[in-house]
């Protein structure tokens, strides 16, 4: 059986009637797997999940999920309905499970709700691209989120996004360059295809960067990962580049 149908099988059987929809979303809808991508997945609930609820997710997403060659990270977002819609923002997340997330969450326990203001990101790819796996259509269920809600949403998480740039360098590059492609277009690209937007518009110094990120994120996982010492000496500068395009934007806008 194969990750997606382990993710909705095991949330089909611990939510029962109150799953209202699973949608997947990200990289597999809107632009093709690479070797790291994650499944991501939304679901929409009738109410929020109980303890039971929780740690069974938990405990069944830590023996689906992983970062292997043939073992996908799987990213489950758990959304109730009736916090999304009617839409405002920051709404309010149930549920979310990430591999980034697998050490905290076996020594604290499953997560609780709390403020996520990107799922007005997740919100917008999952009716981008329109791949439900349970339940109605998203239109049916999602809102659609405002182009300002989608700038907020991308510009709040900078700060802890560049916390990691030394550990996650291809990650937060090409995140940086998505939030400076959405700013720029109104479009929620692929981080691919998001880079490929952004090199013709950085200074031919910093190209070499972003184009070894995009390289990695086509062709290779995570603990494959390597940086020759004279780009990685240039991170930091072609990161600073983007931020300053990003803000420019975002006062502008």
């Amino acid at each position: 059986m194969d990750q997606l149908a382990q993710t909705t099988g095991l949330l089909s059987d611990t939510l029962g009637p109150d799953l209202l929809g699973t949608y997947l979303h990200g990289s597999a809808v809107l632009g093709g797997l690479a070797p790291a991508s994650d499944l991501d997945v939304l679901a929409v609930t009738r109410r929020s999940l109980d303890d039971r609820q929780r740690r069974a997710l938990l405990a069944g997403l830590l023996e689906i999920s992983g970062r292997t060659a043939t073992v996908r990270p799987v990213e489950l977002t758990v959304v109730v309905r009736s916090e999304i819609r009617p839409w405002r923002f920051p709404p309010t997340g149930d549920f979310l499970y990430g591999e980034w997330l697998r050490d905290t969450l076996r020594a604290s326990g499953p997560p609780a709700p709390g403020p996520m203001p990107d799922l007005a990101l997740v919100l917008t790819m999952a009716l981008r691209g329109d791949h439900p796996l349970t339940g109605p259509p998203p239109a049916g269920l999602l809102p659609p989120v405002p182009h300002a809600d989608l700038v907020r949403a991308s510009v709040e998480g900078i700060p802890e996004l560049l916390a990691d740039l030394a550990d996650d360098t291809r990650n937060v590059l090409l995140t940086l360059a998505r939030i400076w492609t959405t700013l720029a277009t109104g479009d929620l690209a692929p981080k691919h295809t998001a880079a490929d937007w952004a090199l013709p518009h950085l200074p031919a110094q910093h190209r070499p960067v972003l184009r070894h990120a995009r390289h990695l994120y086509v062709t290779s996982l995570y603990e494959d990962e390597f940086w020759p010492r004279v780009l990685r000496e240039q991170v930091r500068p072609c990161a600073d580049e983007m931020l300053v395009r990003i803000d420019d934007l975002r006062r502008r806008g």
